[in-house]
């Protein structure tokens, strides 16, 4: 963009920044100029203020999501936000983790009180000391950051928009307007890192008719299969029932920048709730999404930085997270912090995985 690359700049954002606004790239270099910033280690812990283990493994996961991390480390969002209504949760949430990046750390812990407050205010249901679902305070806290600091405020949709044609249009181009469709109501620093498209195809084997639809996601939910014979699965396997007249595919027109994938071990039937304790391999470097996109794609590599582990049982259980940083993997257990090694990452535990993209096609992201 003509901007210099600034050390500080990579330093907070990362080296994979998403190539998503020359108005942030000027922002951040003379914030920079404006003051200094200089990170710790990142390795403090988050006191836990009443069953609240969900919120601060979430809270190091995406405190080591280094797009965001210096996004709300600058406070970017004062000089970019168009919304009126006031960032509080944004506020809350990035004097956490100045908190957790203080170059003054020492062995201090820091109180998540007023973010959970807040959170809590604007969503009651996870008010209280009961059991709470990691996934799922996830995606909440993601839409409500998103709806404080969306650039586009002011454009909703008008009742139910008339059915596009699409008859004359590649896949591309139709999933193109679609995409720019969202951005046109929801743009913020949320969508650049975590927004990326579906595409669901449903092809009839009798009149041979072919549609797509295009949604958005901000996470994978992937249902565990059953037990193989050699007692594990991995991310590739897929628990897919095809119908005799319809096939429906789905794949990954849109690939976000950072991509989160949800292993769903939670079963709800109808009078319970039960958890699978499969164990789920996963890579940490290379993870190849490209098979699970547009046919030209080609390899869509991403890197493992981060896990949200659920030990127990539904109702007695607790989270903790795996964060990796410069110097190595650690495990946050609220307060506690100690280093730990890769062979140690892979346990039946993992629930949520944080992956990073580590390389760029053009094809797949415009």
């Amino acid at each position: 963009h003509g901007v210099p690359a600034h050390p500080e700049v990579t330093a907070l954002y990362g080296t994979r920044r998403s190539d998503r606004s020359v108005f942030i790239d000027f922002l951040l270099f003379f914030t920079f100029q404006k003051e200094q910033l200089t990170l710790g280690r990142g390795r403090t812990g988050l006191r836990n203020v009443g069953n609240t283990c969900f919120l601060n493994a979430v809270v190091q996961c995406l405190s080591h999501t280094c797009g965001l991390r210096g996004y709300c480390l600058l406070r970017s969002y004062k000089h970019e936000k168009f919304s009126k209504e006031e960032a509080k949760l944004m506020e809350a949430f990035s004097k956490v983790l100045s908190g957790l990046w203080d170059i003054n750390e020492g062995d201090k812990v820091v109180n998540p009180r007023q973010f959970y407050n807040v959170f809590t205010e604007a969503v009651p249901y996870f008010n209280g000391y009961s059991q709470q679902d990691a996934q799922e305070f996830l995606r909440f806290l993601l839409d409500k950051l998103h709806t404080e600091i969306n650039r586009r405020p002011y454009v909703r949709r008008a009742g139910k928009e008339p059915e596009q044609k699409f008859a004359r249009f590649r896949i591309s181009e139709e999933a193109a307007v679609m995409w720019k469709k969202h951005l046109e109501r929801d743009d913020s620093i949320i969508v650049d890192l975590f927004s990326g498209q579906l595409r669901s195809s449903l092809h009839c084997s009798v009149c041979s008719h072919y549609s797509n639809t295009f949604d958005v996601f901000c996470d994978l939910s992937l249902p565990i299969p059953k037990r193989s014979s050699t007692g594990e699965v991995t991310l590739r396997d897929d628990d897919c029932r095809i119908s005799a007249t319809c096939t429906k595919r789905l794949s990954i027109q849109r690939f976000p920048q950072v991509i989160v994938i949800h292993l769903n071990r939670f079963t709800t039937s109808r009078w319970s709730i039960s958890k699978s304790t499969i164990y789920v391999s996963f890579p940490l470097t290379n993870l190849d999404l490209g098979p699970y996109g547009p046919v030209d794609c080609g390899s869509v590599l991403y890197d493992l930085y981060a896990i949200c582990n659920h030990a127990g049982t539904v109702n007695m259980g607790h989270y903790t997270a795996c964060c990796l940083d410069e110097n190595g993997w650690c495990f946050y257990n609220d307060s506690s912090v100690t280093p730990l090694t890769e062979n140690q990452l892979q346990t039946n535990q993992a629930y949520v995985l944080f992956y990073q993209r580590s390389n760029s096609t053009a094809t797949v992201r415009k």
